[in-house]
């Protein structure tokens, strides 16, 4: 049996090398717009005297608020003493597993195109390839699944950490009568929105490629010749 290198581009053209592609870019789409996320809330505190003073929420991946300061050092808030103050929550377990699980796809994506287009011959050549793929592809799946659940209540936590009324809850002095606390400029989250659509999707994409998968083992080969057995007809020899 030959196991070398083959260069084929065939398999691109058909389901099962042309979805892996997909699910390729995808992954990059889900881990990329959530990894490298920053953003700014700007509070607006209205002090009871007039004045107005301006605080920055800075937060970012992982979204481990409690360690962000919000006010980093002792400082005087409309004629109140404040100290050092950290935001509320922490969303890093739910970022961290919908990132690793990204980049986990994103590698065996890689690998499994290097396969079909080099060693597509000692794929089929085999069950093992093929069950193992199918294998690894059913528990992608749930992982999506999985991963993105937890990142959408993740990123909901961060947003509710990061609200006018998260950052009341925060500052003591927000719940006084005579001042107010208002987050006047939000940073935008289009991008995180969208990695937990793109997490979905990769979902619903590595499930759709479980068929073409499974229709590469032998259970689907086995199931077809029974199917086709019985209505066989034989052929008469010739007398």
């Amino acid at each position: 049996m030959m196991t070398g290198f083959r260069l084929n581009l065939s398999p691109l053209k058909e389901p099962l090398g042309f979805v892996k592609l997909v699910e390729w870019l995808t992954a990059i789409f889900a881990f990329g717009s959530c990894g490298g996320y920053v953003g700014r809330n700007i509070i607006s505190i209205f002090c009871g005297d007039g004045r107005n003073e301006t605080l920055n929420a800075n937060f970012h991946y992982p979204f481990r608020l409690s360690q962000v300061p919000l006010i980093a050092e002792n400082t005087t808030i409309c004629n109140n003493s404040v100290s050092t103050t950290h935001m509320m929550g922490d969303s890093a377990s739910a970022a961290e597993f919908f990132v690793g699980i990204g980049i986990i796809c994103f590698l065996y994506s890689m690998i499994a195109l290097l396969v079909y287009l080099g060693y597509m011959h000692v794929y089929k050549d085999s069950d093992f390839g093929p069950i193992f793929d199918l294998v690894i592809t059913a528990i992608l799946v749930f992982l999506w699944l999985v991963c993105s659940s937890a990142w959408a209540k993740g990123l909901q936590n961060v947003k509710d950490a990061t609200d006018t009324n998260g950052i009341s809850s925060t500052l003591a002095f927000c719940k006084g009568g005579n001042i107010t606390c208002e987050v006047t400029e939000f940073a935008s989250m289009r991008t995180l929105n969208i990695s937990v659509m793109f997490g979905y999707l990769n979902m619903f994409v590595w499930a759709g490629n479980s068929w073409f998968v499974y229709k590469e083992t032998r259970w689907h080969s086995q199931k077809f010749s029974s199917q086709a057995g019985p209505g066989r007809q034989q052929i008469p020899a010739p007398i």
